[in-house]
């Protein structure tokens, strides 16, 4: 029962599932929610509902790669025989269940949006991935609905801004670009045009931050994270090699917090910027144990 256990937290992808918290904090700091008037209730039911929400696409994903899993990765969960594909497939429809239901008990349009992530995710993981172009953008509606899954704690601010989801579906855009070099090389070619897309994300957060009258708070997370996804990314440029490449992807998932903590940042709130980046170590830790891609 215990070896099952762990293959399934194998398949949800623990480190990735603590990022996706962080989406929806940075998505109620971008409307003043959270940090003017600190409501347990939306942290807790949104919070739970983003973290199943993206639990069980990723399972789903696993279950999708099942056959392609047992040539490139035989050792996960699925190819392994450690869990059953049924079994997998049974976990996955409760976790995005409870995610819908958790995002519906907070409100409508919530729980709306947890739909709208489910169908981007699922449709990801079935037909998206092999698509050259649309491939990249739908792996980036996922994170970007779930900016507004967190925006959706007031009706009125999550029409007002959600514009700013384009940021972190471009960010998400370009990692799903990187990572399809991750098991037989990339092409220079591709890693520029992808560091291309990470600089259009620092410049827009660098604006958006001047904007919000909290570039100060904003610009140390955002130095951080330059650093650390670039200097991957320079070493994968100069030699593309699947090893490479997969050391990128893994920065560019869990430093997700970093840039998920500068948004958290325009709220003026540095003590919540800083909880979330506390959340780093925690990610990088279980990132250590159990599969981030």
């Amino acid at each position: 029962m215990k070896a099952k256990i762990r293959a399934f937290i194998e398949l949800m992808r623990p480190a990735n599932v603590i990022t996706s918290l962080t989406d929806v904090l940075a998505g109620m700091s971008i409307v003043g929610f959270l940090f003017n008037l600190i409501d347990l209730n939306s942290v807790l039911f949104l919070g739970i509902s983003t973290m199943c929400l993206y639990a069980g696409g990723v399972v789903f994903n696993d279950v999708f790669d099942h056959d392609l899993d047992k040539t490139e990765r035989p050792e996960r969960a699925l190819p392994s025989g450690r869990i059953l594909k049924s079994e997998a497939i049974l976990g996955g429809i409760l976790l995005l269940s409870t995610g819908i239901f958790c995002a519906f008990w907070y409100s409508k349009l919530s729980g709306f949006i947890a739909i709208i992530i489910s169908i981007c995710a699922l449709f990801y993981d079935w037909k998206g991935k092999h698509m050259s172009i649309f491939g990249p953008i739908n792996m980036g509606m996922c994170r970007a609905f779930n900016l507004l899954l967190g925006m959706s704690v007031h009706e009125i601010g999550t029409f007002t801004y959600a514009y700013l989801i384009l940021i972190p579906l471009i960010y998400i855009a370009a990692i799903t670009l990187v990572s399809r070099g991750e098991v037989h090389g990339g092409t220079p070619k591709t890693l520029l045009f992808a560091l291309f897309l990470f600089l259009i994300v620092h410049v827009c957060q660098i604006y958006f931050a001047y904007k919000f009258g909290h570039l100060y708070l904003a610009l140390p997370f955002i130095a951080t994270h330059f650093y650390l996804i670039f200097n991957k990314l320079y070493v994968a440029i100069k030699n593309p090699i699947g090893p490479n490449i997969g050391k990128t992807v893994k920065t560019g998932v869990l430093t997700l917090i970093l840039m998920n903590a500068a948004w958290v940042s325009l709220s003026g709130q540095w003590e919540m910027a800083i909880f979330v980046v506390l959340l780093l170590p925690v990610s990088i830790q279980l990132g250590k144990k159990f599969a981030v891609t």
